[in-house]
C-alpha cells in the first residue's frame, strides 16, 4: 500500500485471510461515525459474521470506492440485479 511517497506494509492476519460470509447488512451512525454490522441469515436464526466502524469521512471514500467498482463489475459482466429484500423482521434480540 502505498501513502505518498511512503510504502505502508500491511500485515493480513491468517485467520482474516479466508473472509466472512455476508448476506445482510444493518448500518447506523452517530455524529462521530457508521458502525456496519454484517451478518449470515439463514432462517429462523442469523448472526453477526464483522462489525465495522468508520469515521463519516471515510464512509464518503468506501462508497465511492464502491460505486467506481460496481460500475467496473457492470461494464465488464453486465448489469447487476437488485437482491430481494428478506422475509420477515430482522434484527437484534436480547
Amino acid at each position: 500500500m502505498s501513502n505518498g511517497n511512503q510504502e505502508i506494509k500491511i500485515n493480513f492476519p491468517q485467520q482474516l485471510q479466508g473472509g466472512v460470509y455476508s448476506n445482510n447488512l444493518v448500518v447506523s451512525h452517530s455524529k462521530e461515525e457508521f458502525i456496519m454490522d454484517f451478518m449470515m441469515i439463514s432462517p429462523p436464526s442469523g448472526s453477526v459474521t464483522a462489525r465495522v466502524i468508520i469515521s463519516p469521512g471515510h464512509m464518503k471514500r468506501i462508497i465511492s470506492a464502491l460505486e467506481e467498482n460496481v460500475k467496473k463489475y457492470e461494464e465488464k459482466f453486465g448489469k447487476i440485479l437488485k437482491a430481494a429484500e428478506p422475509e420477515g423482521k430482522v434484527g437484534f434480540h436480547p
